[in-house]
């Protein structure tokens, strides 16, 4: 079991991430959480905006209670907040927003308020232990990679993703929102969250057709395993309609899908893939469960990342969600190759 105490090495990754995120004498900043968040980094972001001048404060909300008819985990929202105006009114008030909350706030029923204000910018530091931030710390060389990759996704109208297991997946990504962090943002209604290095889109409705097979080595981040099985899943009209495999892997899946009772967990959320150098498939084998979010492997390089769930550019809401990262895929932008059997082509090479 890791340790969770403030290591001297990680105040100063802190450092170095809050000054690329514009954190500097005078910024206005508030440190959000909640009871069940981990306290180790609450405590070194309290002393990295110290550190760095900034005039902060905390801001600590309970956490909810369970609801849901599973467990929820890595979810990629949060409704910490609980809608509660005096929160939301100090939130729009401030140069940068940290958010050490449990699933944090991308997704939040109260950021488009809170980005509407014109001030604020987010980083959402995810719930991982601070050995894990440290090897996935975002650098600025970062930038130009993910820059790249959301270029390429705009400017394109079709994604197709294929691989040797049987994938093969079109993706229409004509007027789809698209976008990703390098862990860093400097301007008002900037999102970033560490780790970072995620390149991806929003399909709109009825945009994604075709088979995934999900092979052996691949990951589902939401149990947090590696599958040891093979998933073949059916997507028509953006949801998956079909989940195949004798495994415990597909078993697990089809049941917590089932679980929800609500189609929209069935519904495709984003596709992408991930440019971060040190985001490895083999590090998840080395952390018990509850050291990880899991983020950095939504990051690894050359994957193929889709999920399920919530994608409100589609209309659709959920808290039902899998992230589900893939090795080994082919993906083409118009027939361009921009990932090569789960390796980066091009430019996006590492």
């Amino acid at each position: 079991m890791l340790q969770e105490r403030i290591e001297g090495k990680w105040l100063a990754a802190f450092r170095r991430v809050f000054a690329l995120n514009g954190v500097t004498k005078g910024t206005r900043m508030a440190i959000i959480s909640e009871t069940q968040s981990r306290p180790v980094l609450i405590q070194l972001c309290e002393l990295a905006a110290y550190d760095l001048g900034a005039e902060f404060c905390l801001i600590q909300m309970p956490t909810l209670p369970q609801v849901a008819p599973v467990p929820v985990k890595s979810t990629g929202t949060s409704w910490a907040i609980q809608g509660n105006r005096a929160v939301i009114e100090a939130l729009k008030l401030q140069d940068i927003i940290v958010d050490c909350t449990v699933e944090g706030l991308i997704h939040a029923p109260e950021w488009p308020e809170i980005e509407d204000a014109g001030r604020a910018r987010l980083l959402v530091i995810t719930n991982e232990h601070p050995e894990i931030l440290e090897r996935t710390e975002p650098k600025a060389e970062h930038a130009a990679r993910v820059t790249l990759g959301i270029q390429m996704l705009r400017e394109a109208r079709e994604m197709r993703v294929t691989s040797a297991a049987g994938t093969d997946l079109s993706i229409d990504l004509r007027d789809a929102p698209c976008g990703g962090t390098p862990g860093f943002g400097t301007t008002p209604g900037a999102v970033a969250h560490w780790p970072g290095g995620l390149c991806l889109a929003f399909p709109g409705k009825n945009t994604v057709n075709g088979r995934i097979v999900m092979d052996v080595g691949d990951m589902n981040l939401t149990f947090k395993t590696y599958l040891t099985s093979r998933i073949d899943c059916t997507v028509e009209n953006d949801f998956v309609t079909a989940i195949k495999g004798d495994g415990i892997d597909a078993l697990h899946f089809r049941e917590y899908m089932e679980a929800w009772e609500d189609k929209n967990a069935y519904g495709i959320s984003h596709v992408g893939w991930g440019v971060h150098p040190g985001a490895k498939w083999v590090s998840a084998a080395m952390y018990d469960k509850r050291d990880m979010q899991a983020v950095e492997f939504r990051a690894l390089p050359g994957s193929f990342l889709w999920s399920t769930g919530a994608n409100q550019y589609a209309g659709r809401y959920t808290l039902g969600h899998f992230d589900l990262p893939m090795r080994n895929c082919t993906i083409a932008l118009d027939g361009k190759i921009v990932v090569k059997a789960g390796v980066l082509q091009g430019e996006l090479a590492l």
